[in-house]
């Protein structure tokens, strides 16, 4: 060594055993997750967690100690021990408060602040260090990430539902490529149509363009999310929208239409059917499966269903996310919107999303829409929505018999099927499709032809019923002893059923909820794509009062 060589020190001998300290506990968390090839966000999430901060943080330390060759000094804090902007905090007290919070406030337990200051002070008053202030340990709060703070008191599930993770899909160059659609129960009590009593919540099934982020269809119903709800969806998805529009008395545009490529959806049952796969089968759609265990890869849709929700907190008789939020509204005895009116409500907020600028494409869902029309891009319409929501109603399996189709005791005839009868000796299985809505009209797929025959009842004068009513006449049926189980006999149960909910209307939540499933049967026995019509309300002012600060919402 010539005299001439500097060798230089690193600086820990002018490092506290505190600091130097922190940095070997930086070394023991930070080095295994170096050492692999790629850190991955659980990776980087559970190191955060244990040295108390963000993400970011700890892919700054990880690329540091990689540059570094693996020193220790390159994990040493370098923040500012003061001045405008630091902290003019003892290292023991700064220490004192990154530990309480990460092992208090910061788990499931989700201490309040006041809570988190108090154990602050009770551990300064045992090592005989002065504590800080409220304010302090407030501004300790504020620096940390949000989405770090929601992972440790909430778990990765509620974190997902902050944003969508990125990647997850493949390019995308037109609308309708890829579709997603969820379901979700929406966070409003409905009340009846005759006397505005709560009757409980619906669920929603939305459907989102993936390359526009248009919303292009939802189903607003009383049943739980099936098939037949997500041939509903699907159905409103591809319609032409402006009759639905006038028909629900809404005067926005909404343009969006046409039949995806691909529909993304998650592992429920009902995106499993027969019914939905034949269906997409026969109009060339797609299905695609997010991987099991894997919710963040419907963020995007999520993140709708999550700030529509936010926007449902406004009505009237919303129960909020949860007790705690909802804490002493009255929801039931706020309650006034019809399940119509809400349908209505869901039109005008999704006009008005479209025209919000979204924050993952920069722009209106509605502008990046219309310039891939502009460029040439055409979705592909479907004329008839009646034919294309019977595609994906739920498959039955019947052979003919003298008087026509007998279904779960109910007999189906028709003129058209006399042919098919003479030919009743070869045993020929039908592929018969019904509207669990109204079981009034069957459709029965001609044996040699590819389309549907339109079958009524063979007695005319029944009304038209649900499959709901039907299962539950059956029921009754079985359970009063009788052992003949037959056409007559349900129909006049259910009769009887519908003059003693109609009685008891005013009195039950469940009776009035039965009654809204019928709403649809009203007026016609053809079943609509979506709902009844809307009863007539007040001004138009009155209908976009509903639609309120949509400014204040954070994202979609």
């Amino acid at each position: 060594m010539s005299n001439n060589e500097i060798v230089t020190e690193s600086g820990i001998l002018r490092l506290s055993d505190a600091i130097w300290a922190k940095a070997r506990y930086r070394a023991k968390i930070i080095a295994p997750i170096a050492d692999k090839d790629i850190v991955s966000k659980v990776l980087a999430i559970e190191a955060a967690k244990k040295l108390n901060v963000s993400e970011r943080t700890i892919y700054n330390l990880v690329r540091q100690w990689r540059e570094s060759g693996g020193s220790i000094t390159s994990l040493v804090s370098k923040g500012s021990n003061g001045g405008k902007g630091g902290s003019r905090l003892t290292l023991s007290v700064e220490a004192l408060i990154s530990d309480t919070i990460a092992d208090t406030y910061l788990s499931r337990q989700k201490l309040s602040i006041a809570s988190l200051v108090r154990v602050i002070k009770e551990r300064c008053y045992k090592s005989n260090i002065k504590p800080p202030a409220v304010n302090t340990v407030r501004s300790r709060i504020k620096k940390l990430q949000h989405d770090k703070v929601v992972i440790l008191r909430e778990g990765l599930d509620a974190a997902r539902k902050l944003k969508a993770v990125e990647g997850q899909f493949p390019k995308v160059d037109n609308p309708l490529d890829i579709v997603q659609i969820d379901h979700t129960l929406v966070d409003v009590i409905i009340v009846d149509t005759y006397n505005r009593q709560p009757i409980g919540r619906p669920w929603i099934t939305i459907a989102i363009d993936i390359y526009s982020r248009c919303i292009v269809g939802f189903c607003l119903t009383l049943e739980a999310p099936s098939a037949t709800s997500v041939g509903l969806c699907l159905s409103h998805v591809v319609i032409d929208k402006r009759p639905w529009l006038e028909r629900i008395g809404v005067g926005v545009e909404w343009s969006m239409f046409g039949k995806p490529k691909v529909i993304n959806v998650d592992n429920g049952s009902e995106f499993h059917s027969e019914a939905l796969k034949r269906g997409c089968e026969v109009h060339g759609i797609k299905i695609t499966y997010r991987p099991v265990g894997s919710p963040h890869y419907g963020g995007i849709i999520e993140r709708v269903i999550g700030t529509m929700m936010k926007m449902v907190h406004e009505l009237p008789g919303t129960t909020f996310s949860n007790i705690i939020e909802r804490g002493n509204y009255d929801s039931d005895k706020k309650a006034s919107l019809t399940l119509a009116e809400l349908e209505k409500w869901f039109a005008l907020a999704i006009s008005s999303y479209h025209l919000s600028v979204h924050s993952g494409i920069g722009e209106p869902p509605t502008n990046r829409w219309k310039k891939a029309v502009d460029l040439g891009w055409k979705p592909f319409y479907i004329q008839n929505a009646t034919n294309f929501l019977v595609d994906f109603l739920p498959i039955l399996y019947r052979r003919i018999q003298r008087q026509g189709f007998i279904v779960d005791h109910i007999t189906y005839m028709s003129s058209s099927l006399k042919p098919w009868i003479s030919d009743k000796e070869k045993g020929h299985k039908f592929i018969i499709r019904r509207d669990p809505r109204d079981l009034s009209n069957i459709y029965v797929l001609h044996p040699e032809e590819n389309h549907y025959v339109k079958v009524s009842y063979g007695a005319i004068g029944n009304p038209a019923i649900t499959l709901w009513e039907h299962k539950l006449a059956i029921k009754r049926i079985k359970d009063e002893g009788r052992k003949a189980v037959n056409e007559e006999e349900i129909i006049k149960v259910i009769e009887k059923m519908r003059i003693v909910t109609t009685e008891a209307i005013t009195k039950s939540k469940s009776a009035r909820r039965k009654t809204a499933r019928l709403e649809h049967l009203k007026n016609s026995k053809v079943p609509d794509l979506i709902s009844p019509p809307i009863p007539s309300t007040t001004s138009t002012s009155n209908e976009l009062q509903i639609i309120k600060r949509f400014d204040d919402i954070e994202e979609w």
